[in-house]
């Protein structure tokens, strides 16, 4: 997959909240159109103003999800995000190791953030 597209009401609060919680970088800005990266790799979110779409609305899409590179890492995030607007739905762990936190960005997309215990 290269990225995901959704349509926001702002553009400029998107990428001040995703940056704020996730140090997302800019790839691409212009007015109503916005593609973030997340650090240190090429996932991209592509996010767009004025779609015909209401902003928030998922269509079938439960939720999108970033993977954390240790399960420490989840450490400081449930502030980052309520600081930043957004609101948190759960948060605990699948299984010992293995934290997550659910919450909503500021147009109402469900995010998830999550460490994956691989198999071994």
């Amino acid at each position: 997959m290269t990225h995901v597209a959704v349509a926001v009401n702002d553009v400029h609060r998107t990428l001040q909240f995703y940056q704020e919680v996730f140090g997302m970088e800019v790839m691409y800005l212009q007015e109503g159109f916005l593609q973030l990266r997340t650090p240190g790799c090429n996932d991209i979110l592509v996010f767009e103003e004025n779609t015909g779409r209401p902003a928030g609305e998922s269509a079938g899409i439960a939720h999108f999800g970033f993977r954390l590179k240790a399960p420490g890492d989840i450490e400081g995030f449930e502030e980052k995000i309520v600081s930043a607007g957004g609101i948190i739905i759960s948060k605990g762990e699948f299984v010992p190791g293995s934290p997550f936190i659910f919450f909503r960005d500021p147009d109402g997309y469900e995010v998830e953030i999550w460490y994956e215990l691989l198999a071994d």
